[in-house]
């Protein structure tokens, strides 16, 4: 009985080192998976830095033409603006003159479609 008992103490321990490697395993897993989504969740921000980078510059490229583009615009509008300006006070006292002069010098005459009643 003595053998058989100790056998069975035998297949106690056994199990009980089966489930002490069973969970120093479940605890490896665990800290290794704990420690993969670190590295991921690091090289997920590494990645979206270097997006967000990229992102920047191309934003100032484009923003930056446009800003050049913008300026040129002013400055065309500048001088649309400063043409007018000079072409209205140069024409503006003979057109003045036109206008008045059609206004003031009427010459009444009978338009030729009237008949007169005799």
């Amino acid at each position: 009985m003595t053998s058989q008992s100790q056998g069975i103490q035998q297949l106690l321990q056994a199990e009980k080192r089966a489930k002490d490697k069973l969970e120093e395993a479940k605890k490896r897993k665990g800290k290794r998976l704990k420690q993969a989504k670190e590295e991921a969740t690091a090289e997920i921000d590494h990645y979206r830095l270097q997006r967000e980078k990229e992102f920047r510059s191309k934003q100032t490229n484009v923003m930056g033409s446009q800003g050049n583009l913008s300026a040129k615009i002013e400055e065309q509008t500048t001088e649309t603006i400063r043409n007018l300006t000079s072409s209205y006070h140069r024409n503006m006292e003979s057109m003045m003159k036109k206008l008045l002069s059609t206004i003031c010098d009427i010459s009444p005459e009978i338009h030729p479609n009237f008949r007169h009643a005799v």
